[in-house]
């Protein structure tokens, strides 16, 4: 079923999205690293779900943080390789609190390396 490929030759590949908490980066591209995930996108990001933000307080004032800052990591993985993936970064993302976090997978359909033009299999 690995290689199996579509009408444009790309294999069943995955795009793992996971939002977590900033001071998780090193250990969850560690991990990431000792399945032999190589290639990761990591973008600085807000936002919020379930805790809805914070309180501060800021020179006696009391203020509300709706945005949480979170990073957004984005890898692109064989079939094979997305379930390990999505318990890798679980597994060194887990704090065990609010705020830890979620993974999504999601089907890639075509692939292009901008710098040479090579499609699909070959780009990824």
């Amino acid at each position: 079923m690995g290689d199996r490929t579509t009408r444009r030759g790309l294999r069943d590949v995955k795009k793992i999205e996971a939002i977590i908490k900033p001071f998780k980066l090193d250990e969850v591209k560690e991990a990431l690293h000792e399945i032999g995930v190589s290639g990761i996108t990591v973008t600085e990001a807000k936002g919020f779900g379930r805790q809805k933000g914070h309180t501060e307080l800021y020179r006696g004032a009391e203020y509300v943080v709706d945005f949480l800052p979170k990073v957004k990591l984005e890898v692109v993985v064989p079939d094979e390789l997305a379930e390990r993936t999505v318990e890798a970064i679980a597994a060194a993302a887990q704090t065990g609190r609010i705020g830890d976090g979620k993974i999504f997978v999601i089907p890639i359909e075509s692939a292009l390396r901008i710098r040479t033009g090579e499609r699909d299999d070959a780009a990824i």
